[in-house]
């Protein structure tokens, strides 16, 4: 008896390795989805049964069969929330998928208030991407931007330094010019602004 059939849960499935990240984001997003609204329907099934039940103070959800899911989405609606979810980078998708949770934890809403939380969701997490690639963006110029001094940069385009000359102009101009200007000292530069006719 051959053990080949028994071992082969051990190899990668090749429909997995064939799917693109985007496509995985997409159906983990659209099942999560899918999911939730299952779970609100029977919550709100379950809230109007108990209702029914203290209005006529008879319980016969022993006889009822489960029905079937009521609500759906419309494929205008399906293929709008599919196209934001491709857009979703795959580091980003567990994050919002807890995200969604926890609002349907807290807001508990209806079936149909369901597929807007999460439209709500994927744009917070969509802005989010956004201004992390900005920041990253940001850093990037920063990381490639020359060295120098910041203070160097932003003064050469105000004044020039001559470090030895001196033609400053003064009201004494006339005096001065007949007489050698003083000796300045070789640690101080001269700073002229530059002439604008």
């Amino acid at each position: 008896m051959s053990l080949t059939p028994w071992l082969r849960w051990n190899e990668a499935s090749p429909r997995l390795s064939s799917r693109s990240p985007a496509e995985m984001v997409l159906e983990t997003l659209m099942m999560e989805l899918a999911g939730q609204m299952r779970e609100a329907e029977r919550q709100q099934r379950e809230r109007n049964n108990a209702d029914r039940k203290i209005c006529t103070g008879v319980d016969y959800s022993w006889l009822a069969r489960a029905p079937r899911p009521t609500y759906d989405l419309s494929p205008g609606e399906r293929l709008q929330l599919e196209d934001v979810c491709a857009k979703i980078h795959p580091s980003y998708c567990g994050p919002a998928i807890l995200r969604f949770r926890q609002l349907m934890a807290e807001q508990e809403p209806k079936v149909q208030e369901v597929a807007r939380l999460f439209r709500s969701v994927l744009q917070e997490v969509l802005e989010r991407m956004k201004e992390e690639e900005e920041a990253h963006k940001l850093t990037r110029q920063w990381s490639l931007r020359p060295r120098g001094s910041l203070a160097l940069t932003t003064f050469k385009t105000r004044a020039r330094i001559y470090p030895f000359t001196s033609d400053i102009h003064t009201i004494s101009e006339d005096v001065e010019r007949d007489t050698p200007p003083p000796p300045r000292t070789w640690s101080m530069p001269e700073f002229r602004t530059p002439k604008t006719d």
